[in-house]
């Protein structure tokens, strides 16, 4: 044991691992010896290195703060998940989090957590809703093609497309992704693996208006399973896609695509409800010691070759702030003072529209078409950014939820008309979701509180955002042209939330950074930290820009050529 016994708040049992590390068939390293490999978080990125490593022959401990749930524990019960955030462990009654929009104020506690992940073996990609896009060749070289935004980190990435296609197109088969290529995509060196799902009443609708307008709707990729792929079955468009785990396997998270290889090859140990607070340093400036919380809230701390971070965007940098010490005062491998700087959440606008016969969008996936039309930043508009636009039943897909936010506007949300409302609008009703980019910024960050804590007792994140203005305005541009389309698409009533500031995010990008310069970023091309040769960041804090709304396969790209390299790196006693 390293250090005292700490009193943890634990989750109802319903809540608990139902597969702990010990189980009959996993290996188990013995905890006072050293491993080649700790990899901090098993989501998107996390699970990927998993498997890459150990089935390279790599010893690997994977520390995960979530549960180690089955395929069979998912479910469709939409309190649990929706209201008492049963994937996030609870949310922010018992991890808490804060939140501001100016560094000059107090950050606060709300109500609902403000950067929304799940806490469980697999990550987000467990919960997400497993829309996938790959970024552009644009997206990598933006600054050198637009030159600077004032009051902002706006920069080129360090890799290219070309560099990271062959990683796309690894995931595309080694995750499962079904779809068709689009009109506007860049180069693919193969085809998708699985056809696209089976178009749904919003996609025929955005068609019809898009092609109205002389625009041109493509088909959304999905990692989901159209047909039996790499031993899983296909989707049985139960409907019960975002925010849930899928109980069948069809969605292609790293719980059920990664993990088990991982496991199988003899070298992964996936050591769940183990909660991390700091990574230690040795005289040598090296990471070799990772000090955690296990499930009984025993410290406990495992030694390592190497260590990995793919917390996320926002437990990555607050884990290197937390890991402080004499020898690096500001935080492990922040000698930039880039931690936890440049967080981006994507923005994004909504548009809702009623139709006058039923659609029944709730079915199946959320999403199977998509506009593209204006992904490309215009400098004739007079601001950065662009995005896309897809139809979706959204809220929709599920009562409660739609019950919550499902109030025509300008009218009652309790009531006999609203009751009405809700049962005639559940199975007519389209939303058009806005993914856009978001500016980088020194001002939008994570650092932390210097008064809350989580249940584990470890120092709180706090956040701190407030959206850049060309962020606000290709947000309004994105829903104006939403708002045409759902009129060319022939509604009956259509609506437009007014944009404004986030509170909150999804996607959890650019807080540390990747770059050539050590100056201005936290991590090399190959996620390598600048500051310490053996500590690797992988996760959405590598992005430089933000791209259009979807960034889960480019993390998970970005997962699979850092592992080649990080292994390369070992094999020649390069770390």
């Amino acid at each position: 044991m390293h250090g005292p016994t700490r009193l943890v708040t634990t989750m109802p049992n319903t809540w608990r691992s139902s597969k702990m590390a010990n189980d009959e068939g996993q290996v188990s390293f013995p905890i006072d010896e050293p491993v080649d490999f700790v990899i901090i978080g098993s989501g998107s990125a996390g699970g990927i290195l998993a498997k890459e490593l150990s089935t390279n022959g790599f010893k690997v401990v994977v520390l995960e703060q979530g549960p180690y749930r089955r395929t069979t524990d998912f479910t469709h019960d939409e309190m649990s998940v929706l209201i008492f955030d049963e994937l996030s462990s609870g949310g922010n009654r018992t991890n808490q989090q804060t939140f501001r929009d100016d560094e000059r104020k107090v950050a606060e506690a709300p109500q609902i957590q403000p950067t929304n992940y799940a806490q469980t073996v697999g990550g987000s990609s467990v919960h997400f809703t497993a829309n996938f896009w790959r970024l552009r060749e644009s997206d990598f070289k933006e600054r050198s093609m637009l030159g600077p935004i004032s009051g902002t980190n706006f920069a080129d990435w360090p890799i290219s497309y070309e560099e990271l296609e062959p990683y796309y197109t690894k995931v595309d088969w080694d995750i499962g992704v079904s779809g068709a290529p689009g009109p506007y995509d860049s180069f693919r060196s193969r085809p998708f693996p699985m056809p696209p799902m089976p178009i749904k009443s919003s996609g025929v609708l955005m068609e019809r208006g898009a092609a109205k307008l002389g625009w041109k709707a493509q088909v959304e990729p999905l990692a989901i399973l159209s047909r039996a792929h790499n031993g899983r079955p296909a989707c049985i468009n139960c409907g019960f896609c975002m925010g849930f785990g899928c109980e069948v396997s069809a969605k292609s998270s790293t719980l059920v695509t990664m993990i088990p290889l991982a496991e199988a090859s003899g070298n992964c140990e996936i050591r769940a409800e183990c909660a991390v607070f700091r990574i230690e340093t040795n005289d040598q400036g090296r990471a070799d010691e990772v000090l955690y919380y296990d499930p009984d809230g025993n410290e406990r701390s495992q030694k390592a070759r190497a260590v990995i971070v793919s917390g996320n965007g926002a437990e990555t940098p607050r884990l290197l702030l937390n890991s402080a010490s004499n020898t690096h005062p500001d935080g492990l491998a922040n000698s930039s003072g880039f931690v936890g700087r440049n967080l981006m959440f994507n923005c994004h606008s909504r548009a809702r529209a009623l139709f006058e016969h039923p659609l029944n969008d709730f079915k199946g996936v959320q999403v199977t078409r998509l506009l593209h039309e204006f992904y490309e930043t215009d400098p004739a508009r007079g601001f950065y950014g662009g995005g896309g636009i897809d139809a979706r039943p959204f809220a929709a897909a599920t009562p409660i939820a739609f019950a919550a936010i499902g109030a025509r506007p300008g009218t009652q949300n309790w009531g006999v008309e609203y009751k009405k409302n809700l049962e005639h609008d559940f199975t007519r009703i389209l939303f058009l979701f806005i993914g856009a980019t978001s500016l980088a910024q020194d001002s939008n960050n994570i650092t932390i509180d210097p008064t809350h804590k989580d249940r584990w007792g470890r120092p709180s994140l706090r956040i701190t955002y407030k959206d850049h203005d060309d962020d606000l305005a290709i947000a309004r541009f994105l829903q104006d042209r939403g708002m045409e389309l759902l009129d060319a698409a022939g509604a009956d009533k259509s609506w437009a939330p007014p944009v404004g500031y986030q509170n909150g995010g999804a996607h959890l990008l650019g807080t540390c950074r990747m770059g050539d310069d050590a100056r201005t970023s936290v991590v090399d091309r190959y996620h390598r930290t600048h500051d310490v040769p053996n500590l690797f960041l992988c996760d959405g804090s590598s992005f430089v820009t933000s791209g259009r709304g979807q960034p889960t396969m480019t993390i998970m790209a970005l997962a699979f050529r850092a592992a080649e390299h990080i292994a390369a790196f070992a094999r020649n006693n390069e770390i």
